[in-house]
């Protein structure tokens, strides 16, 4: 998960140790459109994986990105 959180951590402009399964837009201010878009895309570069549109639209919380991610066979 510490790949994961240095992503999150740099487009959110969070602290890595705050960051739980639970973070979500709901709980961190910077986690707007803009920066959903960007996460997206530092995580498709980082894990050389393509989300499909329905998996972004699914993510509503790093849990999810974590379960999106496994789909892919990535271990977080």
């Amino acid at each position: 998960m510490e790949k994961l959180k240095k992503i999150l951590s740099k487009v959110l402009k969070i602290d890595e140790n705050s960051i739980t399964e639970k973070t979500s837009p709901d709980t961190v201010d910077t986690w707007d459109s803009f920066n959903s878009l960007m996460l997206v895309s530092e995580l498709e570069n980082e894990f050389g994986v393509k989300f499909t549109i329905d998996e972004v639209v699914k993510i509503k919380n790093v849990g999810d990105i974590i379960e999106v991610l496994r789909k892919y066979k990535i271990n977080i």
